[in-house]
């Protein structure tokens, strides 16, 4: 059997799909499964899909942009229509059983030719609001698993509810080597903070402003970006006050073996409201504080957050009103009152769908079983 993957190539899509072969794996070992991807060329995303036993393809990507771009053009008229002849030879060779799609740009013409030529094709949408290459590929899939409920676009009579895949690891932290590895006082209340898989330098820039004022109280893992983390420590060292450095631990990124012990001894999370961080986030029951990327596609991080929210398992502040004195008071004020920081850590619980992945694999290897 071969099931043909594909996605944006961003971390947002990749760890769901690495999340949903391992629990292929787990219930079907045997080794007549194989396992392939087809995407944008990204290094990172190469390398653990690689780590997975995925043959990883690489296809030219465009990208339709929702303004005016140049780019729109060359897009439009070579990179998606050569994106789609490549697809086509591809699959016309490969002959998967079935094309399980995460979305993104990267998706849509491997989607296309599996129409085109047969094959049947399964979907998984993070986001509330669909982005354009889901909202095209629901129309020839037969089946879409949605992560929120109420996702906009699609047929109802397609839809499985399941959450965003997660990847198990990602619970199995512990306190001690999380001290170890990032050299935690635990004298105060943990901080994890994060912008995302590549950081935001928005919310670098923020918590450099408020520095001092968060350390006094609080300890913090900052997760700024690989390629900003350098420049970041510098500027760190440059406002902490004397004696305030061992309560700051910045990291470039956070890998699977480290994010666990991160989310265990985080007290609480800022994160931005990518739908793969929600649902980590309400795996490992903590309370959050989400900041939506602005002019993210439809505004999907803002309605994945509000959603969030209103399920009681964090606050929403808005990139464009954070103001310093505005968030350090609502922060003083829910550490005030622990038992709102106990409610938003159940209602975390309670939003979570651990069992995503597992649920998408069985019905992956049900149809393959059956067909």
């Amino acid at each position: 059997m071969k099931i043909l993957f594909t996605g944006g190539g961003t971390g947002g899509h990749i760890f769901p799909l690495v999340a949903i072969a391992r629990e292929i794996r787990r219930i079907y070992p045997r080794k007549d499964l194989e396992f392939y991807y087809a995407g944008p060329k990204d290094e990172l995303s190469g390398i653990y899909l690689r780590q997975e036993d995925f043959v990883v393809k690489n296809i030219t990507s465009g990208k339709i942009r929702r303004y005016f771009s140049f780019e729109n053009f060359i897009d439009i008229l070579f990179k998606i229509p050569f994106g789609a002849l490549q697809s086509f030879f591809l699959i016309s060779d490969l002959k998967p059983d079935l094309v399980f799609s995460k979305g993104g740009s990267g998706s849509i013409s491997v989607v296309w030719a599996a129409k085109v030529l047969g094959v049947p094709i399964f979907l998984h949408e993070s986001d509330v609001a669909p982005g354009l290459s889901n909202q095209k590929a629901a129309n020839w899939a037969r089946k879409i698993f949605t992560s929120f409920p109420k996702t906009e676009y699609f047929d109802p009579e397609k839809v499985t509810l399941v959450g965003n895949p997660i990847r198990k690891e990602i619970l199995n932290g512990d306190e001690k080597t999380a001290g170890e590895m990032f050299d935690i006082t635990f004298t105060k209340p943990i901080f994890l903070i994060m912008g995302g898989s590549q950081g935001a330098e928005a919310i670098n820039d923020f918590v450099l402003l408020l520095l001092n004022k968060l350390l006094a109280h609080y300890e913090i893992i900052h997760v700024c970006g690989s390629e900003n983390v350098k420049q970041v420590e510098a500027e760190a060292q440059v406002v902490m006050q004397k004696g305030q450095e061992k309560y700051y631990h910045p990291v470039g990124f956070l890998d699977e073996k480290k994010i666990c012990h991160a989310y265990k001894v985080a007290d609480m999370i800022i994160s931005r409201a990518g739908s793969g961080s929600i649902f980590e986030i309400a795996a490992v029951g903590k309370p959050s504080i989400l900041v939506p990327l602005p002019g993210a596609s439809f505004n999907h991080q803002a309605k994945n957050a509000y959603i969030y929210s209103d399920a009681g398992a964090a606050m929403v502040f808005e990139q464009q009103s954070l103001t310093p004195n505005f968030f350090m008071d609502e922060i003083e004020l829910l550490f005030l009152h622990p038992e709102r920081l106990e409610k938003m850590k159940e209602a975390a619980m309670a939003f979570a769908k651990p069992m995503a992945a597992r649920a998408i694999a069985r019905e992956i290897l049900e149809f393959l079983m059956l067909d």
